[in-house]
Order: structure tokens, then sequence, then C-alpha cells
């Protein structure tokens, strides 16, 4: 991409998952209006230059159902010219949604864009949609899907990766969270308002989270493997004689609640209107593992964004990776080889949260600010959707 560039990338905080959680009360369109609104200040954009919002969102029902990229922005009050478009590759879904608008740009389609992402999940949990290929087993085998923590237990049987791997994934991401919430690394959040006191932080942080704590905590996914999807992915992988259940609530990434909001344009939009870039979209890139692991697919993606501008890992000064379950982070660093110190050094979402529709848009927020932070020059986020599914972007820092 020649010519797409992100101005500016502002995210909700991210909280918890339940009715207790800071922004349980509000419904997402009125928490997407505040982001709209924020970022229109940020930038002093005038919303009658915008072409479209693009929104990734999951679970698309209910509240969130109905197109919510275009219902949002009418809610928000502004111009009906404003087209919405909403899109769910599962979790990846923000990060084609920024994609997207990128490639729309690129094109010369569009001269400004809004992507980002929305997923309230104390309000519409996973699964609400009554998706038959997550409800019916045996239907959801015959379209080779299964559900997100059947596939990481996958991943960690076929590379032989251990509870205790896991773990250490999960107690990593809470400590450098911890320091980047403590130190105010997360410049990208805007206070929400509207609820009986502001919310400006992230909730699901874990202080007091140990090693031990984690090693105590039984395997999530047991019953589910005992229940037919263990017998699936056996049958499949002949050569195994056991799926290995290591995922548990400690090392597997949190439900919540959150919303971003990232604003794409082409360089002569940010002179005309006086708007600096803060990165350039090099490149955006879709591909798909192996079904049933399900998760895999931010590997696959990372490798192949990095293959076609031929890069290697000491080219690449972040990595935002979605954390999809620890042995999936596992597997990217014996396959990649990336260091801890590019790799997620703020946490993620098995820290801070994954709000599934949003989670990309969030990480590429994150990024873009590291990048700032570390003075570094190229970015790769990456997040995997479900049934193998991952895409990745490629950010470069504008001088």
């Amino acid at each position: 991409m020649t010519d797409a560039y992100i101005f500016d990338a502002i995210r909700s905080p991210r909280t918890k998952a339940r009715e207790t959680g800071g922004l349980h009360s509000l419904t997402p369109s009125e928490l997407l209006a505040q982001l709209y609104h924020a970022l229109a200040s940020r930038t002093q954009l005038d919303p009658n230059h915008l072409s479209e919002i693009i929104l990734g969102c999951v679970t698309q029902y209910a509240e969130q159902a109905a197109n919510i990229a275009k219902t949002s922005v009418l809610h928000a009050g502004w111009p009906a010219s404003i087209a919405g478009m909403t899109i769910n590759r599962f979790c990846s879904s923000s990060i084609d949604a920024i994609a997207l608008a990128g490639l729309k740009v690129a094109a010369g389609q569009s001269a400004a864009l809004i992507a980002g992402g929305v997923e309230m999940m104390s309000r519409i949990p996973l699964l609400a949609d009554r998706a038959r290929v997550f409800a019916d087993l045996d239907f959801g085998a015959s379209h080779r899907i299964l559900l997100m923590g059947a596939g990481a237990d996958l991943i960690a049987t076929r590379h032989g990766i251990s509870r205790a791997e896991c773990d250490e994934v999960a107690y990593r991401s809470h400590q450098n969270a911890i320091r980047a919430q403590t130190q105010g690394r997360f410049t990208s959040i805007i206070p929400i308002t509207g609820l009986q006191a502001p919310v400006s932080k992230d909730e699901c942080i874990r202080p007091s989270l140990s090693p031990q704590r984690l090693a105590e905590m039984p395997p999530a996914f047991d019953e589910l493997g005992k229940a037919g999807s263990d017998a699936i992915q056996l049958a499949e992988f002949p050569s195994l004689d056991a799926i290995s259940h290591v995922h548990t609530a400690g090392n597997s990434p949190a439900m919540c609640d959150a919303a971003a909001a990232v604003l794409v344009g082409s360089r002569a939009f940010g002179e005309r209107f006086g708007l600096t870039p803060r990165v350039r979209i090099v490149d955006s890139i879709t591909c798909c593992a192996e079904p049933l692991e399900v998760v895999g697919g931010c590997v696959a993606a990372t490798a192949a964004i990095m293959e076609r501008s031929a890069l290697t890992k000491d080219d690449v000064d972040v990595f935002e990776i979605h954390e999809a379950f620890a042995a999936t982070i596992v597997k990217l660093k014996r396959e990649l080889r990336i260091e801890e110190d590019k790799l997620n050094v703020n946490g993620g979402c098995i820290a801070l949260g994954h709000p599934m529709g949003a989670t990309g848009a969030i990480m590429a927020g994150t990024a873009i600010d590291e990048l700032e932070r570390c003075g570094g020059k190229r970015a790769i986020v990456a997040a995997s959707g479900a049934a193998g599914t991952g895409s990745a972007l490629l950010l470069e820092l504008c001088n």
C-alpha cells in the first residue's frame, strides 16, 4: 500500500465481561459514539469528510446486529452520508477492517475512513448467536470447525508444548501489562464517561497472579475434549495418542468489553487538513493454517507477511501478536525465533482481555504507541481468527 496511513488510533479501556464490569451499562453504540467524537476532537476532523466506517464485530446479535458500523454512526449524530460496514473474520476482524480501509484508500476509492471494532461481551456473550457450527459438534466437525480451546490444546499436543510453558506465557503477559499500566504506556486509551464514574484503566490485569496460582488452575477444556472434540482431532491425527489439555482460565485470553477506532487516510488528505500521519500501512495479509488447530493463524500470518516483504525478525522492532491461548505464542516463538523484548512487551490479551471484534485494532494502536516510545521503525500486528484463519498488518513509522 503506497498511500495509506494511520493518523490516529484510540480505544476504550478493556473491562471485565460481567455485570460489574466498568463498561457494562453502555450499549455498543453508546461506547462507539464516545470514540468517534474523541477521535474527531483529537484530530479536528470534520466527519463530513469521511466516506465510511468499517468495524469488526464477531457476535453480531441483538445490540451488535444490524450492521453496527452504520447504526452506531447514526446514533452518534454523524452525517447520514457516511456508509458503514460490519465484518466478521472472527478474532482478526478489526485487523481486516483496518486492512480493508487501507486498501480502499490506496486504490483511490476513499480519502479517509474510520476502521476499528467493538465487542461488548458482558452484554452479548460469546456464542450468543448460537451458530450451529459451534453449538452442534457433529455439524461443526463436518465443516472442520471446533471451538477455540479445543484447537489451542491441539496446538500444544502437536508441538509438544507443556503446561509450564503455557503458564510462563500467561505470567509474562500479566507482568508486562502491569509494567505498561504503571508506566502509563497505554496512551491510546480514551476515558469513557456516562457511567457512575469515568473508566480509564484496563480491568483484567491481575497483579496478584503468581506462577503457583497458575499451576493450581484446572484444565479448562478437558470436558470439551471428552464431549467429542478429542476424538475428532485424534482421528485426523492418528499419530497422536491423546490430547494434552494444558489450557486453563489463567493461560487463556480473558473475555471483556471494549471498542477501538482508527483514522485511515491518504497523505493528500492529511496535507489538506493539517494532519500528520503516525504510521504507513505497508502491507496486509490473510491466510489460513490447520483448521482443527483453530487459533494458529496468527503464526502463519506473521510468517507470511515477513516473507512477502523479505523481512527477518531483526528488521521488525515491535511484534503485537494475538495471545490466542498461550500455546500459540509458544509456537510463534519457536518457529519465528522472535525475542521477548520485541514481542507483546506491554502484555497481551491473556492479561489485558480479548474483546474479539476489537482486539486487532487495539493491538494496532498499542503497536503504534510502542514504536513511538521505543524509537523503532516497523511493527507487525497479527491475530488469529477461528478455523485456522489469521490476518496481519505491517506498519512503518512516519518520520
